[in-house]
């Protein structure tokens, strides 16, 4: 079942993640919408974050699970960039990707 996340990047331009090749590099509301549709969808952006890791052997494969059919919208409101993203991953997984998109300038303002 399919679950919508709603959220917000209240400054956008700090929407960034400790390791440039699996962050957000995104300006506007649709590349950001972009960006996080692939770190949901594409097993190539997992993988490139694994092979960033100290023991990329020892990472859990079940992080990697992917949702092929995820779809986000973005909608810039004001200074503030708003995403929906809507997919059948576990909130754990969303949550991790989103913190190596964009570190901790992100909320999650509401769950559907």
């Amino acid at each position: 079942m399919s679950v919508s996340y709603s959220i917000s990047l209240p400054d956008p331009k700090l929407a960034r993640g400790g390791e440039p090749s699996v962050s957000f590099s995104a300006n506007g509301a649709d590349a950001f919408a972009e960006q996080l549709q692939a770190a949901l969808a594409d097993p190539a952006w997992f993988e490139r974050w694994r092979l960033l890791q100290n023991d990329p052997d020892e990472v859990d494969p079940s992080m990697g699970v992917t949702d092929p059919a995820a779809s986000v919208t973005g909608r810039q409101d004001d200074l503030r960039i708003n995403l929906v993203a809507t997919t059948t991953l576990p909130g754990d997984i969303l949550k991790h990707r989103m913190h190596v998109l964009a570190g901790n300038h992100w909320e999650l303002r509401n769950v559907r």
